[in-house]
């Protein structure tokens, strides 16, 4: 399935060598800290590299977006994405809600609705933000 997708997919990545391997560097992290429930149902042979989930994430897409509010509770909410060299990137008015529980607690998950992945836990204090 892999090569049939490959071989269809004509887009264009924007991702520079140096974004795949920031991208792969998190990866790699990131499957390293697993637990071991996810590595029981993630296999390695299911692993994508930064490229192929690049080329996965064309376009502009539907995120929902979770932040917290002053008491801790998530608020989750729709917005548009795109992931462009390496990251997802999204915006919203600078005096929106959003962004001013993101100024206080930067912190944020993002789940990726129309493809069904969920996709990162984001932290700027981690770098992947």
């Amino acid at each position: 399935m892999r090569a049939r997708y490959r071989s269809a997919c004509l887009c264009r990545l924007h991702e520079t060598p140096e974004d795949l391997a920031a991208l792969q560097e998190l990866l790699d992290r990131s499957y390293a800290r697993a637990g071991p429930h996810l590595l029981r149902i993630h296999t390695p042979e299911r692993r994508l590299t930064a490229e192929q989930v690049a080329e996965r994430l064309t376009g502009m897409c539907l995120l929902a977006l979770a932040t917290a509010g002053e008491d801790g509770r998530p608020i989750v909410g729709p917005v548009d994405g795109v992931f462009y060299r390496g990251a997802f990137h999204f915006g919203s008015s600078p005096d929106s809600v959003r962004f001013r529980h993101i100024r206080t607690r930067p912190q944020v998950d993002e789940w990726n609705g129309l493809r069904g992945h969920r996709l990162a836990t984001c932290s700027p204090a981690a770098g992947t933000y």
